[in-house]
Protein backbone atom coordinates (compact mmCIF):
# COMPACT_ATOMS: atom_id res chain seq x y z
CA UNK A 1 0.00 0.00 0.00
CA UNK A 2 1.14 3.64 -0.07
CA UNK A 3 2.18 5.75 2.50
CA UNK A 4 1.01 9.04 2.71
CA UNK A 5 4.24 10.85 4.40
CA UNK A 6 2.98 13.64 6.17
CA UNK A 7 5.81 14.42 8.56
CA UNK A 8 9.36 13.00 7.32
CA UNK A 9 10.08 16.61 6.12
CA UNK A 10 10.33 18.21 9.59
CA UNK A 11 11.20 15.46 11.59
CA UNK A 12 13.70 17.18 13.87
CA UNK A 13 11.03 19.62 14.85
CA UNK A 14 8.23 16.86 16.04
CA UNK A 15 11.00 15.33 18.12
CA UNK A 16 11.73 18.63 19.84
CA UNK A 17 8.19 20.33 19.86
CA UNK A 18 5.80 17.24 20.64
CA UNK A 19 4.16 17.31 24.05
CA UNK A 20 4.69 14.30 26.20
CA UNK A 21 2.09 11.65 26.76
CA UNK A 22 1.12 11.99 31.10
CA UNK A 23 2.02 9.47 33.29
CA UNK A 24 -1.93 9.21 34.54
CA UNK A 25 -1.82 7.66 30.54
CA UNK A 26 0.34 4.89 31.18
CA UNK A 27 -0.66 4.11 34.81
CA UNK A 28 -3.85 3.22 33.18
CA UNK A 29 -2.31 1.05 30.59
CA UNK A 30 -0.50 -1.29 32.60
CA UNK A 31 -3.12 -1.51 35.09
CA UNK A 32 -5.53 -3.64 32.26
CA UNK A 33 -2.47 -5.99 31.53
CA UNK A 34 -1.86 -9.41 32.64
CA UNK A 35 2.00 -9.02 31.50
CA UNK A 36 4.52 -6.63 30.69
CA UNK A 37 7.16 -8.20 28.64
CA UNK A 38 6.32 -6.80 25.05
CA UNK A 39 4.90 -3.35 23.77
CA UNK A 40 4.41 -2.33 20.40
CA UNK A 41 4.10 1.49 19.44
CA UNK A 42 3.03 1.52 16.13
CA UNK A 43 3.75 4.62 14.03
CA UNK A 44 6.09 6.13 16.98
CA UNK A 45 7.07 9.16 14.69
CA UNK A 46 9.95 10.17 17.29
CA UNK A 47 9.23 7.63 20.01
CA UNK A 48 7.55 9.86 22.85
CA UNK A 49 4.73 7.66 23.45
CA UNK A 50 7.61 4.36 23.06
CA UNK A 51 10.20 5.65 25.68
CA UNK A 52 7.37 6.46 28.08
CA UNK A 53 6.28 2.84 28.05
CA UNK A 54 10.34 1.91 29.17
CA UNK A 55 9.84 1.72 32.68
CA UNK A 56 7.13 -0.70 31.87
CA UNK A 57 8.01 -3.45 29.98
CA UNK A 58 11.17 -5.81 29.20
CA UNK A 59 11.00 -4.75 25.63
CA UNK A 60 9.41 -2.21 23.37
CA UNK A 61 8.79 -2.16 19.47
CA UNK A 62 8.79 0.92 18.03
CA UNK A 63 7.83 0.89 14.16
CA UNK A 64 7.21 3.85 11.78
CA UNK A 65 6.47 3.84 8.33
CA UNK A 66 8.42 6.94 7.58
CA UNK A 67 12.81 6.54 7.80
CA UNK A 68 13.41 9.91 8.51
CA UNK A 69 11.42 10.08 11.74
CA UNK A 70 13.17 6.75 12.96
CA UNK A 71 16.38 8.25 11.92
CA UNK A 72 15.42 11.18 14.85
CA UNK A 73 13.63 8.91 17.11
CA UNK A 74 14.98 9.16 20.69
CA UNK A 75 17.25 6.24 21.49
CA UNK A 76 16.79 4.38 24.43
CA UNK A 77 18.37 0.72 25.65
CA UNK A 78 15.01 -0.94 25.94
CA UNK A 79 13.55 0.24 22.70
CA UNK A 80 13.96 -1.43 19.41
CA UNK A 81 13.41 1.08 16.34
CA UNK A 82 12.31 -0.22 12.69
CA UNK A 83 10.79 1.09 9.87
CA UNK A 84 7.94 -0.26 8.56
CA UNK A 85 3.78 0.16 8.14
CA UNK A 86 1.55 -0.37 10.83
CA UNK A 87 -0.52 -2.88 8.45
CA UNK A 88 2.90 -5.10 8.50
CA UNK A 89 5.20 -5.25 11.30
CA UNK A 90 8.48 -7.63 11.69
CA UNK A 91 6.84 -8.66 15.23
CA UNK A 92 6.31 -12.34 15.63
CA UNK A 93 2.69 -13.41 16.08
CA UNK A 94 1.29 -13.56 19.38
CA UNK A 95 4.04 -11.84 21.04
CA UNK A 96 2.88 -8.55 22.10
CA UNK A 97 1.42 -7.75 25.27
CA UNK A 98 0.36 -4.13 25.01
CA UNK A 99 0.08 -2.00 21.35
CA UNK A 100 -0.19 1.56 21.54
CA UNK A 101 -0.70 3.99 18.56
CA UNK A 102 -0.88 8.07 19.57
CA UNK A 103 -2.09 10.72 17.48
CA UNK A 104 -1.78 8.52 14.26
CA UNK A 105 -4.60 5.85 13.95
CA UNK A 106 -6.30 8.18 11.68
CA UNK A 107 -3.84 7.66 8.89
CA UNK A 108 -4.09 3.75 8.95
CA UNK A 109 -5.82 1.42 6.37
CA UNK A 110 -8.19 -0.09 9.53
CA UNK A 111 -9.04 -3.20 8.32
CA UNK A 112 -5.52 -4.52 7.77
CA UNK A 113 -4.23 -2.84 11.12
CA UNK A 114 -6.83 -4.53 12.92
CA UNK A 115 -5.72 -7.75 11.38
CA UNK A 116 -2.19 -7.24 11.98
CA UNK A 117 -3.35 -6.12 15.61
CA UNK A 118 -5.11 -9.36 16.23
CA UNK A 119 -2.22 -11.00 14.75
CA UNK A 120 0.54 -10.57 17.20
CA UNK A 121 -1.13 -9.81 20.52
CA UNK A 122 -0.73 -12.57 22.80
CA UNK A 123 -4.38 -13.71 24.25
CA UNK A 124 -6.30 -11.24 26.15
CA UNK A 125 -3.50 -8.50 25.19
CA UNK A 126 -4.53 -5.02 24.56
CA UNK A 127 -4.64 -2.46 21.69
CA UNK A 128 -4.52 1.49 22.84
CA UNK A 129 -4.80 4.19 20.69
CA UNK A 130 -5.54 8.13 21.23
CA UNK A 131 -5.24 11.92 19.95
CA UNK A 132 -5.79 15.05 20.73
CA UNK A 133 -7.25 18.18 18.75
CA UNK A 134 -7.87 21.69 20.68
CA UNK A 135 -4.75 23.26 21.84
CA UNK A 136 -5.78 24.84 25.06
CA UNK A 137 -3.43 27.85 26.68
CA UNK A 138 -5.55 31.31 26.96
CA UNK A 139 -8.53 32.96 25.66
CA UNK A 140 -5.88 35.35 23.29
CA UNK A 141 -3.69 32.46 22.37
CA UNK A 142 -6.68 30.95 21.03
CA UNK A 143 -8.18 33.72 19.17
CA UNK A 144 -5.26 33.78 17.03
CA UNK A 145 -5.56 30.12 16.51
CA UNK A 146 -8.84 30.55 15.17
CA UNK A 147 -7.95 33.07 12.39
CA UNK A 148 -4.91 30.74 11.62
CA UNK A 149 -7.00 27.94 11.01
CA UNK A 150 -10.04 29.88 9.90
CA UNK A 151 -7.88 32.19 7.06
CA UNK A 152 -5.21 29.69 6.21
CA UNK A 153 -5.03 26.10 7.13
CA UNK A 154 -8.73 24.93 6.57
CA UNK A 155 -8.41 23.96 2.64
CA UNK A 156 -4.77 22.27 3.73
CA UNK A 157 -6.44 19.64 6.32
CA UNK A 158 -6.16 15.71 5.38
CA UNK A 159 -9.96 14.29 5.30
CA UNK A 160 -8.44 11.76 8.30
CA UNK A 161 -7.88 14.75 10.60
CA UNK A 162 -11.61 15.33 10.82
CA UNK A 163 -11.49 11.82 12.59
CA UNK A 164 -9.33 13.24 15.91
CA UNK A 165 -10.97 17.12 15.04
CA UNK A 166 -14.52 16.55 14.83
CA UNK A 167 -15.27 12.75 15.97
CA UNK A 168 -12.36 12.13 18.84
CA UNK A 169 -12.07 8.48 17.25
CA UNK A 170 -15.35 7.82 18.82
CA UNK A 171 -17.26 6.74 15.38
CA UNK A 172 -13.87 4.22 14.51
CA UNK A 173 -14.94 0.65 14.42
CA UNK A 174 -13.36 -1.09 17.57
CA UNK A 175 -13.57 -4.80 17.46
CA UNK A 176 -12.34 -5.79 20.96
CA UNK A 177 -13.41 -5.96 23.86
CA UNK A 178 -14.03 -2.21 25.43
CA UNK A 179 -12.42 -1.04 28.50
CA UNK A 180 -13.65 2.59 29.33
CA UNK A 181 -11.12 4.58 29.86
CA UNK A 182 -10.86 7.82 32.20
CA UNK A 183 -11.01 11.47 31.23
CA UNK A 184 -7.11 12.47 31.19
CA UNK A 185 -5.35 16.07 30.10
CA UNK A 186 -1.80 16.44 28.34
CA UNK A 187 -0.31 19.35 30.02
CA UNK A 188 2.95 20.87 28.67
CA UNK A 189 5.11 24.10 29.83
CA UNK A 190 6.66 26.21 27.06
CA UNK A 191 7.92 29.38 25.97
CA UNK A 192 6.40 30.65 22.73
CA UNK A 193 9.55 29.52 20.68
CA UNK A 194 8.44 25.85 21.19
CA UNK A 195 5.22 26.86 20.67
CA UNK A 196 5.62 27.92 17.13
CA UNK A 197 7.62 24.81 16.42
CA UNK A 198 4.62 22.84 17.77
CA UNK A 199 2.26 24.61 15.42
CA UNK A 200 5.13 24.17 12.57
CA UNK A 201 4.79 20.21 13.01
CA UNK A 202 1.00 20.34 11.90
CA UNK A 203 -0.07 18.24 8.82
CA UNK A 204 -2.23 21.54 7.50
CA UNK A 205 0.89 23.87 7.91
CA UNK A 206 3.34 22.13 5.83
CA UNK A 207 0.51 21.96 3.33
CA UNK A 208 0.11 25.30 3.38
CA UNK A 209 3.87 26.10 3.08
CA UNK A 210 4.63 23.83 0.14
CA UNK A 211 1.51 24.89 -2.01
CA UNK A 212 1.76 28.60 -0.78
CA UNK A 213 5.63 28.92 -0.54
CA UNK A 214 5.10 31.22 2.24
CA UNK A 215 4.26 31.03 5.88
CA UNK A 216 1.51 31.97 7.90
CA UNK A 217 3.63 31.64 11.05
CA UNK A 218 5.90 34.65 10.64
CA UNK A 219 2.31 36.85 8.90
CA UNK A 220 0.80 36.34 12.84
CA UNK A 221 3.76 36.14 14.88
CA UNK A 222 2.90 39.81 15.70
CA UNK A 223 -0.43 38.31 16.87
CA UNK A 224 1.18 35.42 18.45
CA UNK A 225 3.66 37.48 20.19
CA UNK A 226 0.64 39.90 21.36
CA UNK A 227 -1.52 37.09 22.45
CA UNK A 228 1.56 35.12 24.67
CA UNK A 229 1.91 38.24 26.52
CA UNK A 230 5.37 39.17 28.98
CA UNK A 231 5.63 35.50 30.29
CA UNK A 232 8.45 33.62 29.36
CA UNK A 233 6.50 30.02 29.78
CA UNK A 234 2.69 29.61 29.85
CA UNK A 235 0.82 25.88 30.69
CA UNK A 236 -0.89 24.41 27.63
CA UNK A 237 -2.95 21.44 28.02
CA UNK A 238 -5.59 19.09 25.52
CA UNK A 239 -8.25 16.63 26.23
CA UNK A 240 -6.97 13.12 24.98
CA UNK A 241 -9.35 10.56 23.11
CA UNK A 242 -8.55 7.62 24.09
CA UNK A 243 -10.06 3.55 23.49
CA UNK A 244 -8.81 0.67 24.95
CA UNK A 245 -9.89 -2.49 24.66
CA UNK A 246 -8.58 -6.35 24.36
CA UNK A 247 -7.99 -8.69 22.10
CA UNK A 248 -11.34 -11.11 21.38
Amino acid sequence: MTFEDHFSAFAPDYARARPVYPLALYAFLIEQLSARQTAWDCATGSGQCAIGLTPYFERVIATDASPDMIAHAIPHPKVEYAVAPAENAPIADESIDLITVAQAIHWFDLDRFYAEANRVLRPGGVLAYWGYAQTHFTPEIGAVLTRLNNEFLKPYWAPQIRTVNQEGYLNLRFPFEEIPAPEIRMETHWDLSTFLDYLGTWSAMQAYRKAREEDPLQTLLPEFQRAWGEETTKTGNWELFIRVGRKL
